[in-house]
């Protein structure tokens, strides 16, 4: 299993990145400015795409995983990797839709929630968003932080 960073052509990834953004254009305000890393193992199981938001502060804008190896560590493994990398990390940010099986994951890798965007993906999609069945209105930002020295 290797993470690796990507440097080019990030929309040869856009079919997972769709998998945890599925509206093209949202993807396009974070991909360019942000940092991409893709989690192998003989083939693409994930990726990732990180953005800086200042000093310390970083935040996950997509993290995607292949339907079929969900469940079995790459996601938290890659999670696991950002803080490791950014190490002037004080923060890592993680925006997701009001959802049981999002918000387990998050906070099984050390996450707490800070703070909700009211009406985000109603009001920053062309189309109605779903996930688990369950219709997403509200953005939950979560928050993983470390102390620096």
């Amino acid at each position: 299993m290797e993470i690796q960073k990507v440097t080019h052509n990030k929309k040869a990834y856009l079919g997972l990145l769709l998998l945890a953004d599925e509206q093209e254009d949202m993807i396009d305000k974070y991909l360019e400015h942000g940092e991409m890393f893709i989690l192998a193992e003989e083939d693409v199981k994930a990726e990732c795409v990180v953005t800086k938001e200042a000093d310390g502060i970083y935040e996950l804008k997509n993290i995607a995983v292949l339907p079929e190896c969900q469940r079995k560590g790459y996601g938290k493994k890659m999670i696991d990797f950002l803080f490791c990398h950014y190490a002037g990390c004080g923060t890592l940010l993680v925006g997701t839709g009001d959802v049981p099986s999002a918000l387990v994951f998050y906070h099984k890798c050390g996450f707490k929630e800070s703070h909700r965007i009211k009406n985000f993906f109603t009001d920053n999609y062309d189309h109605p968003i779903f996930e688990d069945g369950k219709q997403l209105v509200d953005m939950v930002y979560l928050k993983r932080e470390r102390v620096l020295k």
